[in-house]
């Protein structure tokens, strides 16, 4: 599981501290890792369709008891079905073992999807459902033809009215055809309600089913997240719900755990190793909607891995923060008017006020246009990316340019 460097190393220096994960330049032994495993994948030819579709990998430079330095790799989630490779560290919590309680739980959940799944297409069901649908549209079209005979028939005594005819003769014929469409809208609620009673007994238990599969599959992400018990540079051990219960999340994200860097954290711990420096890279093809390109390196994601790293790291010499000690220049005006302003948001700058003291676009908002009290952060950019960032200046303009940006008619492009 560790392994040697295939090229001579002894004239690069070690890092004075270790790698700060969520920002960080990647140092050389790090660089000389990754290439490895990329090359160990190269020879792994069964995996390679899956990995064109895009994987995280990492690595991470360790120094164990008689001072050799090595390394460790890992992946990010599963790899071709399976959590245990030989050439990389094992999960924190191995849930995909056979006979294991997630496994089982899984199996209950896709019995009560099989349930489902049964309901909605019985024919019973399904009749139910077409008998309902045709019931409300045939009534909706017979009360529309009663409704518009009976203004018909209101045109005519409205006539008869203005040529003298009685009065009581008429209101008699009104009491009539009142009490039509009253009996005609009773007839319909009642042939309604037949036809949605049938489908109401299976709405019922469908409804019941989807709570014992929502209450099951919470239960069972609870236990699992439980069986993640993460260890720190100074051996102290949290599970991922008590990690993750002073966040505004309250609750661990799926996949929470699984990512490449605590795996080998981790590993790194239980084995006695000291770590050096990290590194993860990305290898195939962009996921959608995020931005990964072959080969680059990445930060640790903050959803995900920081309530978890930022535990794992401490009672470790740690780098600090870069994006907390430059502060970043200001954003560039590219066009304002009376509506909008575009600005280019430079690096390391925050979009909105965050926790952190880092100075954000909003802020800069604020302070540029102080009797501007209106929302004015139309969208957000990461706060490493830099690029252009759209600000309204009034309610309206807000809420227009926020719905081209949902409907999707804005055209963005990354470099």
């Amino acid at each position: 599981m560790l392994h040697r460097f295939s090229r001579d190393i002894s004239n690069i220096a070690q890092p004075e501290a270790f790698t700060w994960p969520f920002h960080y330049v990647p140092h050389p032994l790090s660089v000389i890792a990754a290439e490895q495993v990329k090359g160990y994948l190269a020879t792994r030819s069964e995996w390679s369709e899956e990995i064109a579709r895009g994987k995280m990998f990492g690595v991470l430079v360790v120094e164990n008891d008689e001072g050799e330095l090595g390394f460790v790799a890992a992946f990010s989630g599963n790899l071709a079905g399976s959590n245990n490779h030989d050439y990389f560290v094992p999960p924190i919590y191995d849930m995909l073992q056979p006979g294991d309680f997630f496994r089982r739980g899984e199996a209950e959940i896709t019995a009560i999807n099989g349930k489902i799944a049964d309901i909605e297409s019985s024919a019973e069901y399904l009749s139910a459902k077409h008998d309902l649908e045709s019931a409300r549209q045939e009534i909706e079209s017979q009360l529309a033809r009663l409704k518009s005979a009976l203004a018909e028939r209101k045109m005519l005594r409205d006539i008869r009215r203005n040529e003298g005819e009685n009065v009581d003769v008429l209101i008699l014929e009104s009491q009539r055809d009142n009490a039509d469409l009253q009996r005609a809208k009773r007839a319909a609620k009642q042939r309604l309600a037949e036809c949605a009673e049938r489908c109401e007994t299976f709405a019922s238990e469908l409804a019941e089913l989807k709570a014992q599969r929502q209450q099951r599959s919470y239960s069972l992400q609870m236990q699992l997240f439980e069986q993640f018990r993460i260890l720190n540079g100074r051996g102290e051990v949290k599970t991922l719900v008590e990690l993750f219960a002073p966040t505004p999340q309250l609750i661990p994200p799926a996949g929470a755990g699984e990512c490449a860097a605590p795996k080998l954290l981790q590993y790194a711990y239980l084995m006695g190793y000291r770590p050096v420096a990290m590194a993860e890279f990305w290898q195939g093809a962009s996921p959608r909607g995020e931005v990964r390109h072959h080969d680059a390196f990445y930060p640790a994601c903050n959803g995900k891995c920081k309530p978890i790293l930022s535990f794992m790291l401490e009672g470790l010499s740690v780098e600090q923060n870069p994006l907390c000690n430059i502060a970043p220049p200001e954003p560039r005006i590219l066009w304002e008017d009376r509506w909008l302003v575009a600005i280019d948001k430079p690096s390391g700058m925050l979009s909105v006020e965050g926790k952190s003291g880092v100075r954000s676009v909003q802020d800069w908002f604020k302070e540029r246009y102080p009797d501007l009290s209106s929302p004015n952060i139309i969208h957000r950019l990461d706060q490493s990316t830099s690029g252009i960032l759209l600000l309204a200046k009034d309610k309206e303009s807000h809420k227009a340019m926020q719905e081209q940006f949902i409907k999707r008619t804005i055209s963005k492009r990354y470099t």
